[in-house]
């Protein structure tokens, strides 16, 4: 299989390559798989979404690796997002290869049930922020094709941070790193200061708060706290789960948390000035490198960024900064 230019495999050391698979998504064309490789198998990390496409591409990745689907011994996954874990459980059900995940994924896996819609946990969200025109279209949305079938369900082993990961001479060590979802974990592998970094660090996005069909109280609070872990710690080579890896994990958090500064501040000046919904605010705001407003973006990155807009008040809200009342929808004003 000829790869394209975006999607070549690289060697990164000895005992780790980065593999590049397809996803069936306009705004993500791909996800990262690393493969660990071991003194008697393969470990993969973050195996991508079960589709015809992505699964040719990670088979003539490990061959090109000397390696195939018979010697992956584990998966290990950073969350539970369909673009990181439905392959993990398409061949943990099949092939019967364990599966490492975070345990507080759990709460979006028993949540789980598309018969509700895509995104009925944000549609409610929406209609709190005030966004009710936007949460009427998001309920009407139908699943893609591609969306259909997806394989879910538990890990044969859940992580609750601290754990080490054996991989056949090769050792990862579990962080739990709320934010992105409520069970991310990052593997670090201290010996050649490399840092799966999943979504949580990401060399050119921002990640989003606002997919998970059963969100924490406050996740913008759990994703800072978790940036910090690596803008004070030891620095590492970042492998993100999107994007070139061997940026440094010191500098992108300290880039991300710089972001949200500035972010937090902009909403705090909005509500000041007497915007009091998240809707009203996410309209007064710009969005994208192309600074679009809120009614120029499609019907799921305007759910997004109302929703990214409601993570920061529910956050300056937690700090006590701001005060939250409304049982239908939720206004805020300076404490």
């Amino acid at each position: 299989m000829a790869f394209p230019q975006d999607f070549e495999i690289e060697r990164i050391g000895e005992h780790v390559a980065r593999v590049p698979l397809p996803l069936p998504l306009k705004d993500l064309p791909q996800v990262n798989t690393y493969a660990i490789l071991g003194t008697d198998g393969v470990t993969l990390v973050d195996p991508g979404w079960k589709s015809d496409p992505s699964e040719r591409a990670l088979l003539a990745g490990l061959a090109s690796l000397g390696a195939g689907m018979g010697d992956v011994r584990q998966i290990v996954v950073t969350h539970a997002h369909w673009d990181h874990y439905t392959r993990a459980v398409d061949w943990q059900q099949r092939y019967g290869i364990p599966v490492l995940l975070g345990r507080n994924e759990r709460h979006s896996i028993e949540a789980f049930d598309l018969s509700r819609g895509s995104y009925p946990n944000q549609v409610a969200l929406l209609r709190r922020a005030g966004a009710s025109e936007i949460a009427a279209a998001v309920d009407t949305l139908e699943l893609e094709e591609h969306e259909r079938d997806m394989p879910f369900g538990a890990p044969d082993r859940w992580l609750s941070g601290g754990e080490r990961v054996d991989c056949s001479g090769l050792t990862l060590v579990a962080h739990a790193t709320p934010g992105h979802t409520r069970g991310h974990i990052v593997y670090e592998d201290i010996v050649d200061g490399l840092l799966f970094a999943g979504d949580h660090l990401l060399p050119r996005i921002t990640p989003s708060v606002a997919f998970e069909q059963a969100p924490e109280e406050s996740p913008l609070t759990s994703y800072l706290a978790s940036l910090r872990m690596f803008a004070y710690g030891p620095d590492h080579r970042m492998l993100p789960a999107h994007g070139l890896a061997g940026a440094s994990a010191k500098d992108r958090a300290q880039e991300l948390l710089n972001h949200h500064d500035r972010r937090l501040k902009v909403v705090y000046d909005h509500v000041v000035t007497e915007a009091r919904t998240a809707f009203d605010i996410a309209t007064l705001m710009r969005w994208t490198r192309h600074n679009k407003n809120l009614s120029q973006l499609g019907t799921v990155h305007a759910m997004t960024a109302v929703l990214e807009v409601r993570a920061h008040l529910e956050h300056l809200a937690h700090g006590g900064v701001l005060t939250r009342t409304g049982a239908v929808t939720e206004r805020y004003a300076p404490s």
